[in-house]
């Protein structure tokens, strides 16, 4: 088991998006980020599966054809475009990304960012986390407006850079009328 170097990387993941989310004002959801990665559902199984080089949570899916832990999580973190799925409103029965709150839409982004940070160290370039999203954005099940903002944000980062992107972020888009 590699408790420690789990323990380890969810601290540096949670202090990166910590510090971004304070960086545009949601200061709550700094502070609240990923805390059920500390419960034992989600912290035992990351401990078990950790490498270091990718999410516990694949290679738990490799393992036993799912993740305990990513289901437990995604359940509990309104950051994650998986907690926003259920059934359409268009009268079908079948699942549809719902539309995301502004506020969890930037921590989604922010967490993305830290996530490509924290397992990518020194070779981390602001178009890491969209080349992530580009590679599997065939599975995502985004409500259009969500996809629209988070590609958006990608995009900017990639091409702008993260000072500009924070910026937007926090003296633009957070102050829009409504929010």
């Amino acid at each position: 088991m590699n408790a420690w170097k789990h323990l380890k990387t969810i601290n540096h993941h949670k202090m990166l998006v910590m510090k971004g989310c304070f960086r545009v004002g949601l200061y709550k959801q700094g502070l609240l980020h990923d805390l059920s990665k500390y419960s034992p559902a989600e912290f035992l199984p990351g401990c078990r599966y950790y490498t270091g080089k990718e999410s516990p949570h694949n290679i738990e899916r490799k393992e036993k054809g799912y993740s305990s832990a990513w289901l437990h999580h995604k359940g509990r973190n309104k950051h994650h475009l998986e907690y926003w799925t259920d059934y359409g409103t268009d009268g079908e029965k079948k699942i549809a990304g719902m539309k995301m709150p502004l506020k969890y839409v930037v921590e989604m982004f922010i967490d993305r960012v830290s996530a490509s940070k924290n397992y990518q160290k020194e070779k981390y370039v602001d178009s890491s986390p969209l080349e992530y999203y580009e590679n599997g954005k065939k599975a995502y099940l985004l409500h259009d407006d969500t996809k629209a903002l988070l590609e958006k944000l990608l995009h900017m980062l990639a091409e702008q850079g993260e000072e500009e992107t924070f910026r937007y972020i926090k003296d633009d888009l957070l102050k829009q009328k409504g929010y």
